[in-house]
């Protein structure tokens, strides 16, 4: 049975810039895409911490080192500048696949660099009987 997974999180990253008249996206520092395996055009489900508006989008690669995640289109005007966010990708696990991968997530600091990496468990882990 395939199923569907976290497969990568950015947890509390700030919101630096906010274009209502772009035509869609959210854009991310390439140093928080490399840290976390996400890959631009990856769709991506966003929270806004501030406010608890959530939506879809797809991923635009920003200039790495810049700390920059910005919020494009419609939804800029759900968020707001220096708004704490989560932005969240998923994938479709086999049961072999869900023995094994394992989650990763990254905490920003207030200039969206990587405070710290956290892997969650794999989703089915092996137990050993009591004997």
């Amino acid at each position: 049975m395939i199923r569907i997974f976290l497969h990568a999180k950015i947890h509390h990253c700030r919101v630096t810039a906010c274009e209502p008249d772009y035509t869609g996206s959210i854009v991310i520092d390439r140093d928080l895409l490399d840290a976390i395996g996400m890959l631009p055009n990856e769709k991506v489900l966003v929270a806004d911490c501030e406010n608890g508006r959530r939506w879809e989008t797809y991923v635009f690669e920003g200039e790495r080192g810049s700390g920059e995640i910005g919020v494009n289109g419609a939804a800029a005007l759900l968020t707001g500048m220096g708004h704490r966010l989560i932005i969240q990708s998923y994938c479709q696990l086999d049961e072999v696949e869900q023995r094994t991968f394992r989650p990763k997530v990254i905490v920003c600091d207030a200039h969206n660099r990587v405070e710290r990496t956290i892997e969650y468990d794999p989703a089915i882990r092996e137990t050993v009987a009591a004997g």
